[in-house]
Protein backbone atom coordinates (compact mmCIF):
# COMPACT_ATOMS: atom_id res chain seq x y z
CA UNK A 1 0.00 0.00 0.00
CA UNK A 2 1.88 2.75 -1.25
CA UNK A 3 1.41 6.27 -0.50
CA UNK A 4 -0.80 5.09 2.82
CA UNK A 5 0.02 4.86 6.35
CA UNK A 6 -1.11 1.71 7.45
CA UNK A 7 -3.21 0.87 10.17
CA UNK A 8 -2.19 0.37 13.73
CA UNK A 9 -3.07 -3.28 14.69
CA UNK A 10 -2.58 -2.02 18.60
CA UNK A 11 -5.52 0.37 18.07
CA UNK A 12 -8.96 1.32 15.90
CA UNK A 13 -7.60 4.80 14.95
CA UNK A 14 -7.41 3.64 11.40
CA UNK A 15 -9.39 1.26 10.02
CA UNK A 16 -10.15 -0.69 6.71
CA UNK A 17 -14.06 -0.27 6.12
CA UNK A 18 -16.77 -0.39 3.50
CA UNK A 19 -17.99 3.10 2.68
CA UNK A 20 -19.87 5.25 0.00
CA UNK A 21 -18.09 8.36 -1.30
CA UNK A 22 -19.33 11.25 -3.20
CA UNK A 23 -16.34 11.94 -5.34
CA UNK A 24 -16.88 13.81 -9.13
CA UNK A 25 -14.67 11.05 -10.87
CA UNK A 26 -13.14 7.85 -9.52
CA UNK A 27 -9.37 8.87 -10.68
CA UNK A 28 -8.71 10.06 -6.79
CA UNK A 29 -7.24 7.65 -4.46
CA UNK A 30 -7.68 9.77 -1.38
CA UNK A 31 -10.98 11.64 -0.01
CA UNK A 32 -11.81 14.42 2.42
CA UNK A 33 -13.92 12.25 5.32
CA UNK A 34 -16.74 14.50 4.41
CA UNK A 35 -17.07 13.16 1.51
CA UNK A 36 -16.96 9.26 2.94
CA UNK A 37 -19.72 7.53 4.59
CA UNK A 38 -18.85 4.50 6.49
CA UNK A 39 -21.47 1.92 6.01
CA UNK A 40 -21.55 -2.13 7.62
CA UNK A 41 -20.78 -4.02 5.12
CA UNK A 42 -19.69 -4.50 1.32
CA UNK A 43 -23.99 -4.96 0.07
CA UNK A 44 -24.94 -2.12 2.46
CA UNK A 45 -22.60 0.35 0.62
CA UNK A 46 -23.29 -1.07 -2.85
CA UNK A 47 -26.79 -0.92 -2.02
CA UNK A 48 -26.27 3.35 -1.28
CA UNK A 49 -24.27 3.85 -3.65
CA UNK A 50 -25.62 5.75 -6.35
CA UNK A 51 -23.11 6.55 -9.38
CA UNK A 52 -26.25 9.05 -11.09
CA UNK A 53 -25.44 11.13 -8.12
CA UNK A 54 -21.47 10.41 -8.05
CA UNK A 55 -21.91 8.28 -4.84
CA UNK A 56 -19.71 5.40 -5.15
CA UNK A 57 -19.58 2.02 -3.26
CA UNK A 58 -15.74 1.38 -2.04
CA UNK A 59 -13.71 0.06 0.42
CA UNK A 60 -11.29 2.38 2.36
CA UNK A 61 -9.22 2.80 5.09
CA UNK A 62 -8.66 5.80 7.45
CA UNK A 63 -9.50 8.22 8.88
CA UNK A 64 -5.80 9.59 8.78
CA UNK A 65 -4.53 12.61 9.36
CA UNK A 66 -3.05 14.72 6.56
CA UNK A 67 0.05 16.92 6.54
CA UNK A 68 -2.04 19.61 6.03
CA UNK A 69 -4.49 18.42 9.17
CA UNK A 70 -7.09 17.03 7.18
CA UNK A 71 -8.44 13.66 8.14
CA UNK A 72 -8.32 11.58 4.82
CA UNK A 73 -9.66 8.01 3.80
CA UNK A 74 -7.61 6.52 1.60
CA UNK A 75 -9.24 4.20 -1.49
CA UNK A 76 -8.42 0.49 -1.52
CA UNK A 77 -10.77 -0.95 -3.82
CA UNK A 78 -13.73 0.48 -6.17
CA UNK A 79 -17.17 -2.03 -5.25
CA UNK A 80 -18.78 -3.07 -8.23
CA UNK A 81 -22.21 -4.90 -8.67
Amino acid sequence: MRGIVPPDPETNVSNMEFAVVYVPRRSRNRFAAGCVEIMKSAGAALEAADPDNKRYAARVSGPSKSSEGQYIYYLLEWLQD
